[in-house]
């Protein structure tokens, strides 16, 4: 009996100390698992709102602050300052020029969110391999709840109207935001595969990560959301790349006989998954009214654009322009119903490409600064990758599959919904694996390299990757 009371008493300062260690990420975490909290029935969009993830990003930016003016986060480099804040300008410009600043204010505190202040948080707080692996474990958490959810919607016909039928799984998003489960999905489906598929993962880890990779699959072929598989198969396909030829045959024999059973075998919509897949290499000779709308919202961002090349129409000017620019085949909106909501016809307010968003509302300033920054990103985390990541490369995995996913969903999507605030989380993980630290390191005072049990400041500077040591490293839709 005194032997487990003197081993919990034991136990208690060593969780005090990882809770006061680890305490800044906890606002990132919620950030991420607060999107399991459901909309309301019937609220279609969330446009203009803040839902509780994005209150907890705000949270993340408050303790990010209070942790640098007590000098307690990660030092960045002037090329790392000019990357996340470059973007900053390009947005202040496209809201003065603007035809009603006051109109794209609203817009400007948004991009700002998304693309500048929560990157640099997640930069600045995460401060090791291992709490970057606490934030990709918090992405497949998410993405397996929601998939339940959405393939329990599927099999219950109680998901969102697709075809006739309520079976469109988009978990507690809402048929408001269709793209909102599916996008979450494929997060967790390639952190798991990444994880699966990193070199000198442990066998345990590689197992359970490859189960949850597979089981993800079905969620994901139930959302019947093309942009979404076209993203998805396009980071798989670079992170098996980047991880081995020999280990992503293993994975692709996996995906393949999951397909089959699932499709083939179960029946699992395969008559619409087939459809929808067909539908894919029929854009230009037999395009559905979708496909329409949105090649002719990218007609009307260009001609925005080609109207004001430099600053673009202004944030939120989109919605203004939009028919001024658009040609006869352009609908009315889009149908959503089913999943607890009533018939509604939502209005096109983007051209769910966001390069041309940026472009017809930021024009070239604001494309150079966002897009050219996102270049960078990926181009010098592919480098440190090729580089040898030693013991944080299943991190460089992570960071990179979901960075290109997200790069390419950019090609049939926008920011808009909940999920959009995982955008600016994403970029922040890639820009921790990315960026370059000083010299000296990027031990965090007060953090484990200092007050860990072992390791010292060496210990914080090699588990971040400093330079000479390991490197580790939305609906609108």
């Amino acid at each position: 009996m005194s032997l487990a009371v003197s081993v919990n008493r034991a136990r208690r300062p060593d969780l005090t100390g990882l809770l006061r260690t680890h305490w800044p990420l906890l606002p990132l975490a919620a950030t991420v698992l607060f999107l399991l909290a459901p909309l309301p029935a019937g609220d279609a969009t969330t446009s203009g709102k803040v839902g509780p993830a994005d209150a907890a990003s705000l949270l993340l930016v408050f303790v990010c602050a209070v942790q640098a003016l007590r000098g307690r986060v990660r030092e960045l480099t002037p090329l790392g300052v000019l990357v996340l804040g470059l973007p900053a300008v390009g947005l202040a410009v496209a809201t003065m020029t603007a035809g009603d600043p006051y109109a794209a204010l609203p817009g400007f505190v948004r991009y700002l969110q998304v693309f500048v202040l929560v990157p640099a948080a997640v930069v600045l707080l995460v401060r090791d391999a291992g709490e970057f692996r606490i934030a990709g474990g918090c992405f497949v958490v998410l993405a397996l709840v929601q998939g339940a959810v959405g393939v329990v919607q599927y099999a219950t016909h109680t998901g969102a109207s697709y075809q006739g039928q309520d079976i469109r799984a988009v978990g507690t998003f809402g048929p408001g935001d269709v793209m909102g489960m599916a996008t979450v999905v494929a997060y967790g489906l390639v952190v798991a595969t990444a994880l699966a598929l990193a070199p000198g993962q442990a066998g345990r880890v590689r197992r359970i990560a490859g189960g949850t990779a597979l089981a993800l699959v079905l969620p994901l072929v139930l959302s019947f959301s093309r942009g979404v598989w076209i993203a998805t198969a396009g980071a798989a396909v670079l992170v098996m790349g980047m991880a081995g030829i020999r280990r992503a045959l293993k994975v692709l024999v996996a995906l393949a006989a999951a397909g089959v059973v699932l499709v083939g075998g179960l029946g699992v919509g395969s008559d619409m998954v087939a459809e929808r897949l067909t539908s894919i290499t029929q854009v230009s000779s037999a395009p559905d009214q979708s496909v329409t709308d949105r090649y002719t919202m990218w007609a009307a961002a260009e001609s925005m654009w080609r109207e004001r090349p430099a600053a673009g129409v202004g944030l939120k000017g989109f919605p203004a322009h939009r028919d001024g620019h658009s040609s006869l085949g352009l609908s009315s909106g889009s149908d959503t119903a089913g999943a607890g909501q009533a018939y509604i016809r939502q209005p096109l307010l983007s051209p769910h490409n966001m390069y041309l968003l940026i472009l017809s509302e930021q024009g070239l300033i604001g494309l150079t600064a966002l897009a050219g920054g996102w270049a960078a990103l990926l181009v010098a985390g592919l480098r440190r990758y090729a580089s040898g990541g030693g013991a944080a490369r299943d991190c460089g995995l992570v960071a990179t599959g979901l960075f290109v996913w997200q790069l390419t969903d950019f090609l049939y999507a926008d920011i808009g919904g909940p999920s959009t605030v995982l955008t600016g989380v994403i970029i922040g993980l890639a820009a921790w694996w990315a960026l370059p630290v000083p010299s000296r390191g990027d031990a965090v005072p007060g953090g484990p390299g200092r007050h860990g049990s072992s390791g010292g400041v060496r210990t914080a500077v090699v588990g971040a990757g400093a330079p000479g040591g390991i490197p580790e490293g939305s609906s609108g839709r």
